[in-house]
């Protein structure tokens, strides 16, 4: 399965509960999350997403890691599974 069906999925599955899954570039700062997930109430989650069993480069690994110190979700996703469980637990409010 390729990177960009578990991405559109994702969008959707945001779309249908009322958020935005915008896609995320930033100029000058290589290895940002793929998209920025808005939620109601305020809620942001950044998520990169993955080709199934693919893992984060080295420099993915890091700016996840200064977007959490900066206090902000970030979550991994390499599968319509992965998609489907993220959208559950946001509706639970998790």
């Amino acid at each position: 399965m390729l990177e960009s069906v578990i991405e559109k999925r994702l969008k959707k599955e945001i779309e249908k509960i009322g958020g935005k899954a915008l896609k995320f570039v930033s100029p000058g700062m290589s290895g940002v999350p793929d998209r920025i997930v808005l939620l109601s109430g305020g809620r942001i989650v950044f998520v990169e997403l993955k080709a199934p069993g693919k893992k984060r480069k080295k420099l993915q690994e890091y700016r996840a890691k200064e977007l959490q110190t900066l206090g902000f979700r970030v979550e991994c996703i390499d599968s319509i599974r992965g998609v489907q469980d993220f959208v559950k637990q946001l509706i639970e409010g998790r």
